[in-house]
């Protein structure tokens, strides 16, 4: 992992972020590495067993979305199955997280439904875990619903909840409960302010609320966020609320640098997760993240002209 928050902010390094889109695949890769654990199957679990033998949990996430039609929907599938049996074979702390789009929930909500619960029992059988991770709004209703039905079925399966929407509070009281198994993020779709919280404060606060709730309410919640002061916040609150370790989880981006503060947190006992993205939709992505933390071109331009 990077640790670059000591790293001074260099104008460039905002001017070549905004540029990356226009620049070859070939020169960007270089520039994508510390937040994509590779292009296969075999590199992404390399990278994991990495992440354990220094105490990291993963979570691990190919690549895409909006997959077409039902074939392509059906080797996404075939490939987190692959994935389900390769960790288990492996003996690796990692679970898997699948977007509905990318498993065919634009090609039919049936075709979608039909290929989670097939990764749900793979699952079961090999004693590991379904993430659904939440997209945009416009596929919100769909995927609490998929939720919902997998888990009259199945209960290695957890939704996402994205504080900064306004029906987050909402779905939280439909929810919540000692079943839930849930992650908490900001949420980074851009979405209209006539249905999300567009200011950080009241984002933040939300956060907060929702964690709590869960925790209050007998779950399990995974508080995913790179903010510092939230982490800060709600670790004070859950010890003097004298809340188990068992029953959340800090969880982060591979590769993005929080100073330190992870590891602080493993030292304390704390699990803490790593959101591992693989893939050959690697480019879009850690064009994302490059925007978002530029000062990795910085660090990634000194390695690359270093003298050995």
């Amino acid at each position: 992992m990077l640790l670059l928050n000591s790293t001074p902010m260099n104008p460039l390094n905002y001017i070549l972020a905004a540029a990356l889109p226009l620049f070859p695949r070939w020169l960007v890769k270089p520039f994508a590495k510390p937040y994509v654990a590779g292009e296969s199957m075999v590199e992404a679990l390399q990278h994991i067993q990495e992440l354990n033998d220094i105490g990291f949990a993963a979570t691990i996430d190919i690549l895409g979305e909006h997959v077409p039609t039902a074939e392509e929907a059906a080797a996404i599938t075939k490939s987190y199955t692959e994935i389900l049996t390769a960790v288990a074979d492996q003996g690796l702390d990692c679970n898997i997280s699948i977007k509905p789009t990318h498993i065919g929930l634009d090609v039919h909500y049936d075709t979608g439904r039909d290929n989670l619960f097939s990764l749900l029992e793979t699952a079961a059988n090999t004693n590991n875990f379904v993430r659904i991770d939440m997209e945009n709004s416009p596929y919100t209703d769909a995927s609490i619903k998929l939720y919902l039905e997998a888990l009259v079925h199945y209960k290695n399966v957890g939704p996402v909840i994205q504080a900064y929407l306004y029906r987050s509070s909402d779905d939280m009281s439909r929810l919540n409960g000692a079943s839930l198994n849930v992650r908490i993020c900001k949420g980074i779709y851009r979405e209209s302010e006539t249905i999300a919280l567009q200011k950080k404060v009241e984002i933040n606060a939300q956060f907060v609320e929702l964690v709590k709730r869960v925790l209050n309410g007998g779950g399990y919640v995974g508080i995913a966020t790179h903010d510092v002061a939230l982490i800060n916040e709600l670790e004070n609150w859950i010890i003097e609320n004298e809340i188990a370790l068992e029953r959340f989880e800090f969880q982060v981006l591979y590769g993005v640098p929080m100073g330190g503060r992870l590891e602080e947190l493993l030292a304390k006992g704390y699990t803490v997760r790593q959101y591992v993205p693989f893939g050959e939709e690697w480019f879009d992505y850690s064009v994302r993240r490059l925007k978002e933390n530029p000062k990795i071109i910085t660090y990634v331009l000194k390695n690359l002209f270093k003298k050995d």
